[in-house]
């Protein structure tokens, strides 16, 4: 790719990053997710210009990804990124063709999410001892576990944004969107030990509710990192990332409910078709709670 090209390029992709962050309301994290699906398009386009990829050019590019060994998930939200990315360059660039409308990526097999168990969730939010980034670290998990937040969510709550006389917290989440949800008492407690240990850490002028040592907002990926090193402390064996505790909480409220709407809404799913993934969870739990209690379910041997 010569110079002069690459250069329109990265033009055109801060327009575009700039139109999703200011215009469309999306998160830093899925900003920067999109740069690099549409990074791909440069280096598969080469010399191209954008407004001269045809759709034959736009399947080889898929094909090329597919053997690359990207999963049909992963190429339909790539194909996603470069769909909304021609929109864009329509709009402000004059590009009269989406060569990427229309064209579908290879099927993925469905996956469920994975959850913990009650009994797994529970280890993992006790954490013991009282120093103050345990103390933060427990509320954090609660909190997560208690109310089903998303990582970014998780890293953006406000003091102002809990009400513990009301057991709420208000996030704000996908596509800019607020929801109140509840916070349990277990979290409240957590919270509540959390917050007088950050007034020695926090910096004055800090509005985030969860903190690092040096007093400034928690990163994500420290969030990431911790949760990983307290589930192997509590004797977790599987790998344990954050939405894997938003998917736990929800189907351990859909366990116990069966209220799909109300966990849609706790979630902040804008449509009930996302969550119910978690009703296949709820059946696999009681596939197993028969397997194992029922008379007539156990094999011969």
């Amino acid at each position: 790719m010569t110079d002069a090209s690459a250069s329109a390029n990265e033009r055109c992709l801060e327009g575009f990053l700039a139109h999703l962050r200011h215009e469309r309301g999306l998160s830093q994290n899925t900003a920067e997710n999109y740069a690099r699906d549409v990074r791909k398009l440069f280096s598969l386009a080469g010399d191209t210009p954008l407004a001269d990829i045809h759709p034959h050019q736009a399947r080889r590019f898929v094909a090329i990804l597919h053997g690359r060994g990207l999963e049909g998930r992963t190429l339909a939200r790539t194909l996603s990124a470069w769909r909304s990315f021609y929109r864009y360059l329509a709009r402000d660039h004059a590009v009269a063709h989406n060569p990427f409308q229309g064209l579908r990526s290879p099927k993925a097999p469905k996956t469920l999410p994975k959850a913990l168990s009650p009994d797994e969730a529970a280890r993992l939010v006790d954490l013991p001892g009282d120093e103050p980034m345990t103390i933060r670290d427990r509320a954090m998990f609660e909190l997560f576990y208690s109310s089903g937040l998303r990582l970014s969510e998780l890293t953006g709550v406000k003091l102002s944004n809990i009400d513990f006389q009301d057991g709420t917290v208000r996030v704000t989440g996908k596509g800019n969107k607020t929801r109140v949800v509840p916070v349990g008492e277990f979290a409240q407690r957590a919270l509540r030990d959390w917050l007088a240990a950050r007034a020695a850490l926090a910096a004055p002028e800090q509005l985030a509710v969860f903190v690092n040592l040096r007093g400034l907002r928690v990163s994500a990926r420290t969030v990431q990192r911790r949760l990983q090193t307290w589930a192997l402390r509590q004797g977790l064996t599987q790998h344990v990332h954050p939405h894997m505790l938003r998917h736990s909480f929800a189907s351990h409220v859909l366990q116990s409910s069966g209220d799909l709407r109300a966990v849609q809404e706790m979630l902040g799913h804008a449509s009930i078709s996302s969550t119910q993934v978690y009703t296949h969870l709820d059946y696999q739990y009681l596939a197993k709670v028969y397997d194992a209690a029922h008379p007539r379910a156990k094999k011969k041997r």
